[in-house]
């Protein structure tokens, strides 16, 4: 097998695992958020929740760049 391939299936596969693992926080802090509308600490929170979401989107957009790149480059 390639490299590229190895590269897609390690950075699939690690991306899972810190998305697994940053799940249940990321529940904790909505939860913390939605009993506590008016703290301070919620803004804070937020931003992270909203960060997570971005970072999420990114990874999973990379995820399928790097798919369709070996595809490309392995049966084009």
């Amino acid at each position: 097998m390639d490299l590229l391939l190895w590269i897609t299936i390690g950075f699939i596969i690690i991306g899972f695992v810190v998305l697994a693992s940053m799940k249940k926080g990321m529940e904790g802090k909505l939860a913390f958020i939605t009993a506590n509308m008016e703290d301070e600490e919620s803004s804070t929170k937020a931003k992270s929740i909203i960060w997570w979401i971005v970072s999420t989107t990114i990874w999973g957009v990379v995820s399928m760049i790097l798919i369709v790149w070996w595809f490309h480059n392995h049966f084009g």
